[in-house]
C-alpha cells in the first residue's frame, strides 16, 4: 500500500474520485429542517411555545431555501432539478425496473419531492400562522388543514427516505453520507 497525496493506493486500485455537490447552505438547511420539523411535530398542542417557535424557524428556513433555489450554486437551483411530470414518471418507471440513471444532483423524483415538501411545509406554516390571527383564531377548518398538511409532510418524508434508500441501493452510493459531507462519487 502506498500513500500518494491524500489518496491511498491499495493493490493498484485508486479510491473513487468525488465531487462537491451539496453546498453548506443546502446541507445546513436540510438537517435544520429535519430537526425543527421533528420538534414541531412532536410538540404539537402539548408545548405550544416550542411548537410555534419551531414553526417560525421552519418558515424562515423555507424562505432562505427558496431564495437559494434561484441564486445558489448549480445543484441547489430549482432549474437544475425541477422536471416536467412526464420526466418524473419516466424516472419512477426506470426505478421500478432497476435501470434508473444516476444523477450527480437530484434526480427527477427527488426534485419533485423537494417541491412537494416545500409546498406542504409552506402551507403548514401559513395555516399555523393563520391560527394566531384574529380572523382565524379558533377556526376548526384551518386547524384541520394545518394538521392535514403536517401529516401529509410526514408521509412525504417517509417517501423521501424510502427514495433515498432505494437510490442508494440501486447506485451503490450512500446518499445520506453525501448530504453530510456534501460530496458524491464523481462518475460510474
Amino acid at each position: 500500500m502506498r500513500i500518494m497525496g491524500n489518496t491511498i493506493e491499495a493493490g493498484g486500485a485508486m479510491p473513487p474520485a468525488t465531487v462537491k455537490v451539496w453546498d453548506p447552505l443546502v446541507r445546513i438547511f436540510h438537517w435544520s429542517l429535519v430537526a425543527t420539523f421533528v420538534i414541531a411535530y412532536a410538540t404539537g398542542d402539548e408545548i405550544e411555545r416550542v411548537h410555534v417557535a419551531a414553526g417560525y424557524t421552519i418558515a424562515g428556513l423555507l424562505a432562505i431555501r427558496i431564495v437559494w433555489g434561484f441564486i445558489g450554486p448549480r445543484h441547489a437551483r430549482f432549474s437544475n432539478f425541477v422536471r416536467p411530470p412526464r420526466e418524473v414518471l419516466a424516472y419512477l418507471r426506470d426505478v421500478a425496473m432497476l435501470r434508473a440513471p444516476r444523477y450527480i444532483g437530484h434526480n427527477p423524483a427527488g426534485g419533485a419531492m423537494i417541491v412537494a415538501m416545500l409546498v406542504a411545509l409552506a402551507g403548514t406554516c401559513a395555516t399555523g400562522y393563520m391560527m394566531t390571527t384574529d380572523a382565524y383564531w379558533g377556526s376548526k377548518l384551518i386547524e384541520h388543514v394545518h394538521e392535514f398538511l403536517a401529516n401529509l409532510t410526514v408521509g412525504l418524508v417517509v417517501a423521501h427516505v424510502l427514495g433515498v434508500l432505494i437510490a442508494s441501493f440501486e447506485h451503490r452510493e450512500n446518499l445520506i453520507a453525501s448530504m453530510i459531507s456534501g460530496r458524491k462519487r464523481a462518475a460510474d
